[in-house]
């Protein structure tokens, strides 16, 4: 009985959070905004992002702080889903803390590979300080790799960069560093599927996550190829140790000249699949796919863990597009040209 409520507590509460969701005339209203501050305030008083910028001055609002305050709204949604999801909950709790905690690494090594460790402060989510192992203040203090290797103490992050200590004259790995973060996170995530879901429930959330990572590892490919013209021996490094594309169809497509790694990639399902999604940019794929398939998954599937990890990817993807309008507008872009970098463009 308590199982059944559960299941029942989590597809209710699930799919009306997925029901506030941007709609298309948001997105109109939104593309149609001139600064940070008409959008901020757009979201304030016209969507469910009302309650958490209610505090918030969208006068004087910073594109980091607005970015940093709807991403906290995404933390409380989780949160508040992963305590109804009781079978899984608190391990996807962790999977999605843990993605959180890598999101902040590689920005604070952006900001320190750029000169300017300080501006992390700037978008800096103070919420989630409470819940992480690391102290993100220390990371907007750090000055040097080894400043950074320190702030990570005490974390399972520390060992996996530690190869990756910059070497004079070489450029640093960044690529390697976030492979080898989010293979960490990923064999997290895997993991929880094997413990604690079966039968339909394992297909369908591993079909999510492994298509998503074979979309990822093909676009890779592609972009290694096309604008840095690097071998099949270092673009075969850089990919993500998962997903369901065969080795040797992968080694075709390693092989293949840049042009061509989509039409090999097409011998597969997926291939065939991907070959039908819009796209300006060949980056834009992996999220295109993911979309399409928790916009379906969360509608139909019957299966909690699965609902509530589609409403997660699907808000993680809705936030990614106001973070693109915002920097679209930022850049004088065209309300046109901006709705061409959205992963919902197809359905607006």
């Amino acid at each position: 009985m308590l199982s059944n409520f559960s299941s029942n507590a989590i597809l209710s509460k699930a799919r009306a959070m997925y029901g506030k969701r941007l709609k298309k005339e948001d997105y109109r209203e939104l593309l149609n905004c001139k600064s940070v501050s008409e959008v901020a305030g757009y979201l304030k008083s016209h969507t469910a992002y009302g309650k958490i910028l209610a505090g918030v001055n969208e006068n004087e609002v910073h594109r980091g702080q607005l970015e940093s305050k709807l991403r906290q709204k995404l933390f409380e949604d989780y949160a508040s889903l992963c305590r109804y999801e009781i079978s899984v909950g608190e391990h996807f709790a962790q999977y999605l803390l843990e993605r959180s905690e890598i999101e902040q690494i590689l920005h604070s090594l952006m900001y320190l590979g750029a000169g300017m460790p300080e501006e992390y402060l700037f978008s800096l989510p103070s919420y989630l300080n409470r819940h992480t192992r690391i102290d993100l203040y220390t990371l907007s203090h750090v000055q040097s790799y080894d400043d950074l290797l320190d702030a990570l103490s005490h974390t399972p992050y520390r060992k996996l960069m530690e190869p990756f200590r910059p070497v004079a004259g070489v450029p640093l790995n960044y690529t390697g560093i976030e492979n080898a973060l989010y293979t960490y996170l990923y064999d997290s995530a895997f993991a929880v599927i094997r413990k604690y879901t079966h039968g339909e429930t394992s297909r369908q959330l591993r079909e999510i996550f492994e298509t998503y990572i074979d979309l990822i590892n093909v676009t890779r490919i592609i972009r290694l190829k096309t604008a840095y013209h690097e071998s099949p021996d270092f673009v075969r490094s850089t990919l993500l140790p998962f997903g369901t594309i065969k080795p040797r169809l992968l080694e075709e497509m390693l092989e293949a000249d840049a042009g061509d790694v989509l039409d090999v990639m097409a011998k597969s399902s997926i291939g065939k699949r991907c070959q039908k999604i819009e796209h300006t940019y060949i980056d834009q794929i992996p999220d295109r796919v993911k979309y399409s398939t928790c916009r379906h998954d969360i509608r139909f599937s019957t299966h909690p863990s699965v609902v509530m990890i589609s409403y997660i990817f699907l808000t993680q993807i809705e936030l990614q597009d106001i973070i693109n309008i915002v920097e679209g507008i930022r850049y004088q872009l065209a309300p046109d040209e901006i709705k061409k970098l959205l992963t919902v463009a197809d359905y607006l």
